[in-house]
């Protein structure tokens, strides 16, 4: 079985222009569902559908494994990127909740490295303006984000701490791991 390689592609099929576009389309469904007025437990499902939507689900749920994903089977990984998506959509959800009321907008999109950056600025209510940075590439074959972040908060390299210590807690185990990760967030 041949290694996953986790590096970024050459986002040559990718332009900044489409880049901007896809971090736009999120941004729209983000602002449509935290000024929506729905209860959390249905913004969550909405949010699911936007981080299936416009993110590499697969590629963060692996990079955030590490090297305990690389010899798992099929199924067993199934599952665990199922329950990471489950998982990442509640625990971004809740922190996209304290946008009520507040929006995020699109400000600059530039090449960086293999992939793309696009600049947001979230203003929420009574608090100062600050950056949401997105990172896009199109390794999957699509136009998709793998990366947030918020405030300085780098979410791939929080995840793969925060799945490095709950694997560590399931002794190693991914399917443990799975479970865990169904109630988590």
């Amino acid at each position: 079985m041949a290694a996953l390689t986790l590096v970024p592609g050459p986002a040559s099929a990718l332009n900044v222009g489409e880049a901007r576009a896809l971090i736009d389309k999120a941004i729209a469904d983000v602002n449509r569902v935290i000024n929506s007025g729905k209860a959390e437990p249905a913004m969550y499902k909405d949010f699911e559908q936007i981080f299936v939507r416009y993110a590499d689900v697969r590629y963060i749920a692996q990079s955030a494994l590490g090297p305990a994903g690389r010899g798992a089977d099929k199924a067993v990984m199934g599952a665990y990127v199922k329950a990471f998506q489950g998982y990442i959509s509640r625990k971004y959800g809740k922190r996209f909740r304290e946008f009520i009321g507040g929006k995020i907008e699109v400000t600059d999109a530039r090449p960086l490295k293999s992939f793309f950056e696009v600049v947001s600025v979230a203003y929420l209510k009574g608090q100062a303006p600050f950056e949401v940075r997105w990172h896009v590439f199109d390794k999957s074959g699509k136009d998709l984000f793998f990366n947030i972040i918020i405030e300085g908060v780098n979410m791939l390299a929080a995840e793969r701490t925060e799945i490095g210590a709950m694997l560590d807690r399931n002794k190693g185990d991914i399917g443990r791991l799975t479970a865990a990760l169904q109630k988590a967030g």
